[in-house]
């Protein structure tokens, strides 16, 4: 005979996951920004030309902390969800979405790299999307705790967008610290 979990214990199963997906998705986030000094912190990135529409920099921190945790809430809900159709997928996509996320602030911050940072958002927006449609079928509240990150990243793309235009030669403006210097007199 099998034995049907009580919500109590299903519920228990989701906390135990989520003690685990929340820290780690703050602490990659937090790795990923500290590869790369960014924002004000980054002497590149503080002599770009911004758009009007750009945040201020401690923004950028609340937003990202409050986004790491509602999807490390929501890695834990589809994890949980054991026996659910098309939770591998909807694991991979999420793998892969995450590694573009952390991939990002590297590239744009420590790289100078605009043009590929644009590609990689938009690339991103789409992963993220099908994730969030993936999370929902699995667990309606799951693909509603990605709302505010699709929102987030759909912004961050135009915000990018418009810092990709007003900076044409970004990546000319303060030598990367890989670049080398040679100064002569």
């Amino acid at each position: 005979m099998r034995e049907i979990a009580s919500r109590g214990q299903l519920r228990l199963a989701y906390f135990r996951w989520a003690i685990v997906t929340v820290p780690l998705m703050l602490l990659l986030g937090l790795g990923s920004g500290r590869l790369a000094p960014s924002g004000d912190e980054n002497p590149w990135f503080v002599q770009l030309a911004k758009p009007g529409i750009m945040p201020p920099g401690w923004a950028f921190g609340v937003a990202w902390s409050i986004l790491y945790v509602l999807m490390g809430l929501a890695l834990a809900l589809v994890i949980n969800a054991r026996g659910s159709r098309g939770r591998g997928l909807a694991l991979l996509v999420f793998v892969a979405q995450l590694a573009i996320n952390l991939a990002w602030s590297p590239v744009f911050f420590g790289l100078h790299k605009v043009d590929t940072a644009l590609l990689m958002i938009g690339a991103l927006v789409a992963l993220a999307l099908l994730t969030l449609l993936l999370f929902w079928r699995i667990r309606k509240v799951a693909g509603a705790l990605l709302l505010p990150y699709f929102a987030w990243l759909c912004f961050a793309f135009v915000l990018l967008w418009q810092i990709h235009a007003l900076n044409p030669n970004a990546g000319s403006l303060v030598p990367s610290r890989s670049a080398d210097q040679i100064e002569i007199r």
